[in-house]
């Protein structure tokens, strides 16, 4: 019997927007995902800011746009953690709580390449899960040929095999906080649902970065 396709999608979603939403049901489609946990997370290892708004109002932002496909769900295990989140400690928790009979991505948009050697024990992340990096709109294709000195042939083959050709959507949350700071509409970027909670929290409107 095949293993389940687990695929994991973490980051700070602050807001979750449609580009997030659409190159993870692409990203489950090609990889043939059971299921997309998006895993908001707490604090980043890598940035010096934290999220602009509460972990609560993150994920019920995230429960809004995530509704409507059946193979997604979310995670509040990062958001528990009083210190920053680390993807390896993440991947073994959710394979220990699928008794290691799963195949577990981690997914990762093109923009992360160059933090990659950076991550906390990113060859052993490489080894023990797929590390799946998609494209993303302003950035070249994944290419990891520069990590085969560093991370060896093997690990790098695997990070190409791995690559998911996703659909280039232009939408980032931070341009999208900096929008709705100035006024501006930013409908058209969000989950209906999600751009309604934030005019009725009035989140973001001050904070731009």
């Amino acid at each position: 019997m095949a293993k389940r396709k687990i695929a994991l999608f973490g980051g700070t979603f602050d807001p979750i927007h449609l580009g997030h939403t659409i190159v993870a049901a692409e990203a489950a489609e090609q990889i043939g995902a059971d299921e997309v946990v998006f895993v908001p997370a707490k604090c980043s290892p890598l940035k010096e800011t934290l999220p602009r708004v509460s972990d609560e109002d993150r994920f019920k932002m995230m429960a809004l746009a995530t509704t409507e496909n059946k193979k997604f769900r979310l995670s509040r295990c990062e958001l528990k953690k009083s210190q920053p989140s680390y993807t390896l400690e993440t991947v073994r928790q959710f394979r220990a709580d699928y008794d290691f009979d799963a195949s577990i991505y981690w997914l990762i948009g093109a923009d992360s390449i160059d933090e990659l050697p950076l991550w906390y024990g990113i060859e052993k992340l490489i080894s023990e899960c797929n590390l799946s990096v998609m494209y993303r709109a302003g950035f070249e294709p994944p290419d990891f040929t520069k990590f085969k000195a560093t991370w060896g042939q093997y690990r790098v083959e695997k990070l190409q095999k791995n690559v998911i050709k996703t659909s280039l959507v232009d939408i980032s949350s931070t341009e999208i906080r900096k929008m709705l700071a100035n006024g501006a509409d930013v409908s058209e970027m969000l989950h209906p649902d999600v751009a309604k909670y934030i005019c009725e929290h009035q989140l973001y409107q001050a904070d731009a970065d």
